[in-house]
């Protein structure tokens, strides 16, 4: 079978909105192969055993199963990430998030990402701005793992902490980042099978109105923060009054919210009076 004959089938095969472009993951993920060569090449013949084994991973994306998990990688601000079952996938509407750190963040700062998950906020950040102190830290010990993995696989010098939020943090940061678990608990039951069923539950869900960990970071931070320190939180579309509410009575001035491309709330940018 040529690889545009088996790029075909798992294109067809695959039941999602997205098959095309989850059908080229799968490709190049088994053949070694970019897109570019299948373009160039087309032609050229695959064995029986990519064929079965494409198919394979083909049947596991029908059952829901996300294709960053079936591969164990992904993409973030233009750079590659593991990833896996203990940490959420990173979305592109977090690169919002990210492009207001690498803009707003002082020179030489000293930058804490809470609720790190893969690493990719603050590996991208340090990636681009390689002047900053990097820190991560989360709950999970495996999501940590993989934080390490990433920043090594991206040459960036971070260090990362097994944290139940500011439990094991010390010191003062001139920056704190999270993007937070910040879903409604009813509203997990509401989501795609390929979130609810296989991106964890913890990375997912901000209590029962979805703002659990931004009270406890608003009240917290106090501590981590320095006078005047910039705090930088990614929230829900519908999260754009709740949050700078709960950050104004902490303390917190200069609260503004920053939008996606689609117009939606999508950051929350505050400084810490002190």
């Amino acid at each position: 079978m040529t690889d545009k004959e088996l790029f075909e089938l798992a294109k067809k095969s695959i039941d999602s909105p997205e098959a095309e472009s989850d059908a080229l993951i799968l490709f190049e993920y088994v053949t070694g192969k970019d897109r570019m060569s299948l373009f160039l090449h087309p032609e050229e013949e695959e064995t029986q055993e990519k064929k079965d084994t494409l198919l394979e991973l083909v049947e596991r994306r029908n059952t829901g199963e996300p294709v960053q998990y079936i591969t164990g990688k992904t993409y973030f601000y233009g750079l590659q990430f593991f990833c896996d079952k203990d940490t959420l996938i990173p979305r592109f509407d977090t690169e919002v998030l990210t492009q207001e750190a690498i803009k707003s963040v002082p020179k030489n700062a000293g930058v804490l990402d809470m609720c790190t998950g893969t690493g990719c906020i603050i590996i991208a950040l340090k990636h681009e701005r390689n002047d900053i102190r990097a820190f991560g830290s989360d709950i999970s010990e495996q999501a940590v793992n993989t934080a390490v993995k990433n920043a090594k696989l991206n040459e960036c010098d971070v260090e990362f902490t097994v944290s139940d939020m500011f439990k094991n943090i010390d010191g003062r940061f001139d920056v704190i980042i999270s993007n937070p678990p910040y879903i409604e608990r009813k509203v997990i039951d509401e989501l795609d099978a390929t979130v609810k069923e296989y991106e964890p539950f913890t990375a997912l869900c901000g209590g029962e109105d979805g703002l659990d960990f931004y009270r406890i970071i608003a009240k917290e931070a106090h501590d981590h923060l320095i006078k005047d320190g910039l705090l930088l939180l990614e929230i829900g579309y519908d999260q754009g009054e709740s949050v700078p509410d709960i950050l104004g009575k902490e303390g917190f001035v200069n609260i503004k919210v920053i939008k996606d491309l689609n117009g939606l709330n999508r950051v929350v940018s505050a400084v810490f009076g002190g």
